[in-house]
């Protein structure tokens, strides 16, 4: 499905938000999020071997990091942006405040294996690769991550499209984790989330998050799993629109650490 790169185009008077869609999906994956936010500046931008550039090469976090950056000074209100990433988004938003703190005006990051895949998870990886081209697993995929029946289709056919040797290479990068030289150099606002049910890997990333920026500030999202964005959208839009504007998160949600 092609989905443009930017919305709300003509929104005057407001700072632009940038969404970092996750590994199993692209652009389209925040079309909830789009149409909940009218009269604002929104980019969604594929990343490299996804959506409408299926046939471009994933070479890695740190390229593609800088790929949004040069989105972000293009296309950008001021050539400055608030940024949202999810799952591998979150990776490459971790790597785009290492090495354009400049260009965000804050950071928002949910489901970061920032300290990379380990164990058994790793073995279990390694098991998704070897299952790549089959719609089956697709459809076991769309269950795992609690999506409305409405998106398992186009989540399907999507990862259909995926190529396997992309895969390989982000699953590497993935596994490997991420804690960027220079990242101490960002000094703006950070939000790290994690949903409720998603791994232990994922949770103590808040951690390190934290121990790297200590302006971090954290958040469990209530019964949520990984592709929560598309799980439970509205809570996922209401959260950025809080955080966006002043801070803050959607009514009785707390801020506190989520150890």
């Amino acid at each position: 499905m092609s989905y443009p790169l930017e919305h709300g185009a003509e929104a005057t008077g407001t700072e632009t938000i940038v969404f970092l869609h996750g590994g199993s999906v692209a652009a389209w994956s925040w079309q909830p999020q789009v149409a909940a936010l009218p009269g604002r500046h929104v980019l969604t931008p594929d990343l490299p071997g996804f959506g409408d550039r299926s046939v471009a090469d994933w070479r890695s976090l740190e390229e593609t990091a800088d790929d949004v950056a040069a989105i972000i000074a293009k296309h950008a209100h001021g050539a400055r942006a608030h940024l949202v990433g999810l799952s591998l988004g979150g990776l490459v938003a971790v790597q785009v405040m290492a090495r354009h703190p400049g260009l965000l005006h804050s950071c928002l990051v949910s489901g970061v294996p920032l300290d990379g895949i380990h164990g058994l998870a790793r073995f279990v990886n390694t098991l998704h690769l070897r299952l790549w081209g089959r719609r089956w697993y697709w459809r076991a995929q769309s269950k795992a991550f609690g999506l409305p029946a409405d998106a398992v289709t186009l989540f399907v056919e999507h990862g259909l499209g995926i190529r396997p040797d992309n895969a390989a290479r982000v699953f590497e990068d993935v596994n490997f984790g991420v804690s960027p030289a220079g990242l101490d150099g960002y000094l703006g606002p950070l939000l790290a989330v994690a949903g409720e049910k998603e791994s232990r890997l994922v949770r103590d990333s808040l951690a390190t998050l934290r121990a790297l920026l200590p302006q971090t500030r954290t958040w469990i999202a209530p019964g949520m799993h990984h592709v929560w964005s598309i799980e439970d959208a509205e809570l996922f839009t209401r959260m950025v629109v809080g955080w966006v504007d002043d801070g803050t998160l959607p009514a009785g949600a707390s801020l506190a650490a989520a150890d």
